[in-house]
């Protein structure tokens, strides 16, 4: 029995420009809503994990019929309205958000300063954020973690979400564009998954994750099988490497919602329901 898959909106089980009923082509489809009718109808949670915020991950999460979601990347998950947040030492506190303290630290603009014309912040997406600082462009996430823990800030990452379209002029020379998100060093997908399993009681065997991004592949750790849509490939192919990484990681053949279609309608065959 499948008892729960974790699903990414942006890239994943939303078309391009964020659109459910919208395949990669820009054609309607049903097919995202026919995923999240198989996990219902097989009594499967469906879990939105996304790198958006509060405010958006709950009418996501109320549209599709569902009670949990996580968001902004793992910093906090939300079961039945209530929230548990997975960034201590930094904690939201009345009047100041973690997003205040990150700006504070200077450790973002560190960042924009250390890559002017690689980085620059998601317009208009950075905006009203309770935790991450938002960024696109690209550059190495890990080489950017260096820079900070050499700045004095070992508690923060950047987090590679994924591929994204917009960009500005000073962007475009650029190969491509990816999201990234500044936040506390304990907040990820992969450590939200296993939150909400534990409040659950979900065993990590009965559950899947789909994604498109190298954040929402770590949700692998935490699932019996991580499943990458196929058009996370297509943006961008280095992903093979990082799928090598884990042995219990699949691609669908076809992208965006249909991708999440296939991914949960195979899982519940293979499971006899």
């Amino acid at each position: 029995m499948l008892q729960a898959a974790y699903v990414d909106l942006d890239g994943t089980l939303l078309g391009p420009g964020g659109g459910l009923f919208r395949d990669v082509d820009g054609a309607f489809t049903l097919l995202a809503a026919r995923a999240v009718e198989a996990c219902e109808r097989a009594g499967a949670e469906l879990v939105v994990m996304t790198g958006r915020r509060q405010a958006q991950a709950m009418e996501d999460a109320r549209l599709l019929g569902q009670g949990s979601y996580i968001f902004e990347a793992g910093a906090c998950v939300v079961v039945e309205g209530e929230e548990h947040w997975l960034t201590a030492p930094l904690l939201p506190t009345p009047g100041r958000s973690i997003h205040d303290a990150i700006e504070d630290s200077g450790a973002a603009a560190l960042l924009l300063s250390h890559y002017a014309g690689r980085l620059e912040y998601h317009d208009p997406w950075h905006r009203n954020r309770e935790v991450s600082h938002l960024f696109r462009g690209l550059v190495d996430a890990d080489e950017a973690d260096a820079l900070l823990a050499e700045h004095g800030h070992e508690g923060l990452r950047l987090l590679d979400n994924g591929g994204v379209h917009r960009r500005s002029e000073a962007l475009a020379a650029l190969p491509q564009v990816r999201c990234y998100h500044l936040l506390p060093r304990g907040a990820s997908k992969a450590r939200g998954v296993a939150f909400h399993q534990q409040i659950r009681g979900y065993d990590p065997a009965r559950c899947i994750a789909i994604g498109d991004s190298r954040e929402d592949l770590e949700t692998a750790t935490s699932v019996e099988t991580f499943w990458l849509v196929a058009n996370a490939l297509t943006k961008d192919p280095t992903m093979e490497e990082a799928l090598a990484r884990h042995a219990n990681t699949r691609v669908t053949e076809a992208p965006h919602g249909a991708g999440v279609y296939e991914a949960i309608v195979e899982t519940l065959a293979r499971r006899g329901g």
